[in-house]
């Protein structure tokens, strides 16, 4: 602790090692009866930084008392455990925009997607799991701005009372650019790496690249299509495949296969969008883009039950979507209610995607029911209750969009690893495009091993997180910028520690609390994350839509304050709540001086009224003396 990287935080330590100071030896012997509290902690192995990370959480924890177990799991055995509710502590990572704050909100509800959903079970009384999912839904169909900021504040502080989820950093999206490529801007949402708009300044119009992927390191591509999840890498489906609209810096939504579109108020409540589709548009295979293509994906895509929580219902999209046709050449959908994220939720990277009719399995025929492009990984497909249906989850037989990289081909190791893949330009990109004719993504196995391959040439661009460690990338901004650029993006998500309320010890909610004090965040960030984060206060970040919201108590690193709520009965005896000695000291120390000053007191009074009556007596016997001899004025000088 004391090497670590000082910060404004470090004065309630200081303050907690002077107050132990002053605690009487007596005292200390009731510091025994303090309960110990041993958490497990999973992480992901092979993920160097939070190793690094947790390590400092270990020793701010073991320095109040908590002593921490880590386990480090494999991917399954990793997410098995999240599933289960195995856990005590884990990281998350909300997942930026255009999914928060709702789509990430709704998954915490959707069984095997995050580790909120087994943790929001021991919810503090009087909040409930299904109370906080109805707040949820509520929030979604908010028709004014207003009201949908008073209920996203609702929730945000709700979570923050609850003392759940521990935000711990925000983080910048990083890239690494060769100064031979000029124009590279980072995109706005997670995995949106636009290098269809970079423009080669010298050299090779084929550029090598090591993409930040959802596990980190590059490694596997997946089937590749636009409607399935993991292990289909983000970054390529937004490659390759478009949707109606697309998200643009600052929340703005942007024309994409729509140019422009309408919404009209239905009678019953609900709402219709009508598209104004892009003409002249091809997808890579050739096939001509049209209405008929949006439709026949949509189908599949919310073919029944996948519209359901278990498959593509994690957000609320499908829930509130009620019609779909075409209508000439527009697109026609229909809400049953009013929901503000439909435009956000639409701009996603999946799963509402394009994908070419011929890209099905037998093409533009392809039944929804029996030739579905949902992975065959799902099968065999279940309804809401449980039972069997008749859809058939058969996969795509091609790969084809109409984004601005195509496809080309994949390169394997003789184990069977992925060496590299390509990319071709989209002759046919209805966009902006630069001058990089040909990616070729690369895949290593450790930040060293890329960091090299950028020094040596190998590499041209390095984008996105977990591939190089922010002291990588700090290294490159200072020591090699003649011959890199580093682009720092925006802050997109926040990274969480999730408590386990449900399983304890940590279904206490101090001990959550304390949790939280106990963690010296801005050091952590200071030293692990070398300036490529900043501290996050609460679940969001605050650019996200509706999250700038000041939520009370700060839970501001303070090491005795976790120490108070880890044993408040300790710390109310020094405060002198039942503390005998100091009863004792306090009697001997001032009482009995008060007494023995009261009787003086006492004593003087009662002398002082005794020669008071005394000289009363006097100034009577006098006077009559006086008037015998006829002087008063020599009576009463006798007298004084």
């Amino acid at each position: 602790q004391q090497a670590r990287a000082p910060t404004r935080d470090d004065g309630p330590a200081r303050s907690a090692a002077a107050f132990n100071e002053l605690v009487p030896p007596a005292h200390s012997s009731f510091r025994g009866a303090m309960a110990e509290h041993t958490l497990d902690f999973i992480l992901l192995a092979g993920d160097a930084l939070s190793a690094k990370i947790e390590d400092d959480i270990r020793k701010d924890l073991a320095a109040v008392g908590i002593k921490v177990n880590t386990r480090l799991l494999q991917k399954a055995n990793f997410d098995q455990a999240i599933h289960n509710g195995d856990f005590h502590l884990c990281f998350t990572e909300t997942r930026g925009p255009p999914y928060d704050p709702h789509a990430f909100a709704t998954s915490w509800f959707r069984p095997d997607t995050e580790a909120h959903y087994p943790a929001l079970e021991g919810l503090e009384a009087p909040m409930t799991k299904a109370k906080l999912q109805r707040m949820v839904s509520d929030v979604l169909k908010a028709e004014e701005s207003a009201d949908t900021q008073a209920k996203w504040s609702e929730i945000l502080e709700e979570m923050h009372r609850q003392a759940i989820s521990i935000p711990m950093w925000s983080r910048h999206v990083p890239a690494v650019v060769n100064r031979r490529l000029k124009g590279y801007t980072a995109g706005p949402q997670q995995w949106d790496y636009p290098l269809h708009l970079v423009e080669v300044d010298s050299g090779s119009t084929s550029v090598a690249v090591s993409p930040g992927a959802e596990t980190g390191l590059f490694q596997t591509a997946g089937p590749m299509d636009p409607h399935s999840y993991e292990p289909n890498e983000m970054f390529i489906s937004n490659w390759i495949y478009e949707g109606l609209v697309s998200y643009g810096h600052g929340g703005k939504i942007l024309p994409a296969l729509a140019t422009s579109w309408e919404v009209t108020d239905l009678i019953d409540g609900g709402q219709e969008y009508k598209f104004n589709l892009r003409e002249s548009t091809w997808f890579h295979d050739g096939t001509e883009f049209n209405c008929a293509a949006v439709k026949m994906n949509f189908d599949h895509i919310l073919q029944p039950p996948l519209e359901s929580l278990n498959y593509h219902g994690w957000h609320h999209l499908p829930k509130y979507m009620k019609e779909w046709r075409c209508d000439g050449k527009a697109f026609v959908i229909r809400l049953g209610e009013v929901y503000y994220p439909f435009l956000q939720e639409l701009s996603l990277i999946r799963p509402l995607r394009i994908l070419s009719p011929e890209s099905f399995k037998v093409g533009a025929r392809s039944s929804p029911i029996f030739h579905n492009s949902c992975t065959p990984q799902w099968m065999p497909l279940v309804h809401p209750d449980g039972t069997p249906c008749w859809v058939r989850c058969v996969g795509v037989r091609s790969f084809h969009g109409t984004g601005p990289w195509m496809y080309n081909s994949t390169t394997y190791r003789s184990n069977g690893s992925i060496s590299e893949m390509r990319f071709d330009k989209n002759p046919r990109y209805w966009g902006r495009q630069g001058s990089v004719d040909e990616l070729v993504v690369k895949t290593h196995q450790t930040s060293d091993e890329v960091a090299q391959a950028l020094m040596l040439g190998d590499l041209d661009i390095v984008v996105g997180g977990g591939v190089l460690t922010p002291r990588q990338v700090k290294n490159f901004e200072d020591s090699h910028s003649r011959d890199f650029e580093v682009v720092m993006g925006p802050r997109l998500t926040n990274s969480i520690i999730v408590v386990n309320a449900a399983r304890a010890p940590t279904n206490d909610l101090k001990l959550r609390q304390a949790i939280m004090h106990a963690i010296n965040k801005a050091a952590i960030v200071a030293e692990e994350l070398a300036g490529s984060a900043v501290v996050a206060e609460s679940l969001f970040p605050r650019e996200a839509p509706y999250c700038d919201v000041d939520l009370q108590p700060r839970y501001d690193y303070d090491a005795e304050q976790a120490r108070r709520l880890l044993c408040p009965a300790e710390f109310a005896e020094a405060d002198g709540g039942s503390n005998t000695e100091l009863i004792v000291g306090l009697t001997v120390g001032i009482g009995v001086p008060l007494l023995v000053a009261l009787a003086g007191v006492c004593y003087c009074r009662r002398k002082r009224t005794r020669c008071l009556k005394l000289l009363d007596d006097r100034r009577t016997d006098c006077s009559t003396e006086a008037s015998a001899i006829g002087n008063s004025s020599t009576a009463e000088s006798a007298y004084v």
